[in-house]
């Protein structure tokens, strides 16, 4: 194996790896009594199936037994592909050359290497892997009288197993680690199990795998470097207002709502990358929410105090730093849900300051919630909001398992064989930096946010909810909106955010961006990728709205100015931080959003 691979077989030198080794077993040794006294502390181990996915295939199992003929069925068309995989093999082996029996999808990168299709015995075990978890795929969907939530958690925790048990996460059915293995002499699993335990330790016994260089990157240093200042706080954000860079600026001011979940710079990662400079660029006075990193003391702040003490507050300081009474409004996921509550609770009150809203990648309407909705049910939420009930707060590294499953094998699965197998360092990546720099839920926020949207999907009912002793209705809402979508989005799938286009009295236009929830929207028009679609024909249907819609290349930001210039009113000097009312507190990118979990 190791001639076919090319390789030159290195042997550890056995000092070194005598020290390695008593290194290792003394930092395991803490992380487990650490575990242990942590399990101890709080009673016990808890819970063995928090996500309650036990119960959704015991019913899976007994209906699939329950039809025999069918898994027997399926089991033959198994046995018959895998002997056509074995007569391909026999043959290539005898130097025949063949078509695959199965092949990857398009964009699968756990098969790049080399030896996965030129070594016959890998591209058996490849093969051999894709045709059984496209059976066992198969065969859970095809379970008949399953209710649709039942179906939708087994489908995906099976998707989560087949992708554990892929031969590229494991040493010897991995060409790649093998041939670093023989390479290195086994330095690099010494290597990866370093990392795994620094892991475990900054996670504090739970896996928090690494998936950039946490100090290739610093806010305020680095990333989230656009100037500006700090120029107002509540217990729950501190506004920012960044310095012009031009001349004139637009009279109404741009506010910017980001989602609570993550944190506001994925806007402003670097200068090359950040929507908000390039908004400033534009002429607009902008001003952007950045949301505390909560704790403990913050459990009961409710999704009211968010609208309170965040946009509806950033409203009455904006008119004191820049003298404009109106603004135009930006909401990104989260914040875009909050910007729409918001803006139903100010139609209640015969408030106008907002005059058009734009919004990122947001559900309004929930009842095809995707993939997320996997973790919502009432078992789920029973168990969660105990958990958060005891310390106040979810966690955020809870949050960032759930976004990650959803991408597993992008988002896991890549950095285990790479951190853990190959034994390298992950690369500085900015956007997996800003990933990674997770946030707090406070508990009574999230729990409402969950239940009232995620389970009861009451935002589009009339009156379905009370905000502040306000019933709101979204049909209220007359503003223009403009509303951008992903077509690749995993967390707010397009076609649920486009139903959120009928929920408004307003004109709404839509626009579809390609890519995914980040990588979809933080697309600037000097990066010339991607591309949009845009159709101003009204239709319910987005299968409809789509096949009619113009594809349009590069960067939706340049069709989103020409919108939101309608709106923006004439040209004013521009306006400094500290020009009006408000003094700066702090420097951009203020102090809350430097709080991290760790």
């Amino acid at each position: 194996m190791a001639e076919e691979m090319g390789a030159d077989i290195k042997l550890a030198d056995p000092a070194e790896f005598s020290a390695a080794m008593a290194n290792i077993a003394e930092r395991s040794q803490k992380i487990v009594s650490e575990f242990l006294t942590r399990q101890t502390a709080n009673g016990g181990l808890g819970e063995a199936d928090p996500l309650h996915i036990g119960g959704a295939f015991l019913e899976m199992t007994t209906r699939l037994m329950s039809d025999p003929a069918r898994l027997v069925e399926a089991q033959m068309n198994l046995w018959q592909d895998y002997m056509t995989l074995w007569q391909s093999t026999a043959r290539r082996l005898m130097g025949e050359e063949t078509e695959p029996v199965v092949q990857p999808e398009k964009g699968d990168r756990r098969f790049k290497d080399e030896m996965w299709q030129e070594n016959e015995v890998f591209d058996f075990i490849k093969q051999s892997y894709l045709l059984t978890s496209r059976w066992m795929q198969k065969v859970v969907q095809d379970v008949e009288g399953l209710d649709e939530h039942t179906a939708q958690k087994v489908d995906f925790y099976t998707r989560q197993f087949v992708d554990a048990m892929a031969p590229s996460n494991f040493v010897m059915t991995n060409p790649e680690v093998l041939r670093t293995t023989i390479e290195t002499g086994g330095e690099n699993l010494l290597k990866g199990l370093d990392n795994l335990l620094a892991d475990l330790e900054r996670g504090h016994g739970r896996l928090n795998i690494r998936m950039t260089d946490l100090e290739a990157f610093k806010v305020g240093e680095n990333i989230a470097v656009t100037p500006g200042k700090v120029v107002f706080q509540t217990d729950l954000m501190q506004l920012i207002q960044y310095d012009p860079t031009t001349e004139t600026a637009y009279k109404r001011p741009l506010m910017i709502v980001p989602p609570w979940i993550n944190k506001f710079y994925i806007l402003d990662l670097r200068p090359k990358n950040s929507f908000i400079r390039w908004a400033v660029e534009q002429g607009h006075t902008v001003f952007v929410l950045s949301w505390v990193n909560p704790d403990e003391t913050q459990a009961q702040k409710t999704f009211s105090d968010y609208m309170l003490e965040g946009p509806l507050a950033a409203l009455d300081a904006i008119e004191k730093a820049t003298g404009e009474r109106q603004v135009n409004a930006i909401g990104y996921c989260l914040g875009g849900t909050l910007l729409a509550s918001t803006l139903a609770y100010m139609a209640a009150k015969g408030d106008d300051r907002i005059v058009s809203a734009t919004f990122f990648t947001t559900m309004l309407d929930f009842e095809e919630a995707g993939e997320l909705s996997v973790f919502i049910d009432e078992e789920q939420l029973t168990s969660l909001e105990q958990r958060m009930n005891s310390q106040g707060y979810l966690d955020g590294s809870e949050m960032a398992t759930s976004f990650n499953m959803l991408r597993a094998n992008d988002l896991i699965w890549s950095f285990v064989v790479n951190n853990y197998l190959l034994g390298k360092d992950p690369f500085p990546f900015d956007l997996l930096y800003w990933n990674s720099d997770s946030t707090r839920m406070p508990a009574a926020m999230h729990s409402f946010y969950l239940r009232n949207m995620y389970q009861q999907n009451k935002l589009r009912e009339p009156g379905g909810i009370t905000l502040d002793g306000v019933p709101i209705d979204l049909g209220t809402v007359k503003v223009p909106a403009y509303m951008l979508s992903t077509n690749e989005d995993h967390i707010a799938p397009w076609k649920s955010t486009f139903a959120g286009t009928s929920l408004f009295s307003g004109p709404v236009k839509f626009v579809l961006s390609a890519s995914g929830h980040i990588a979809g929207v933080v697309n600037p028009p000097a990066a010339n990728k991607y591309c949009y679609w845009t159709n101003n024909r009204k239709v319910k249907d987005p299968d409809t709205w789509l096949k009619n819609a113009k594809q349009n290349p590069g960067s939706w930001w340049v069709d989103w100015q020409s919108w939101i210039e309608k709106h923006a009113g004439p040209q004013v000097p521009a306006r400094k931080p500290g020009d009006g009312k408000l003094k700066p507190i702090e420097d951009a990118p203020g102090s809350f959003v430097k709080v991290r979990l760790a």
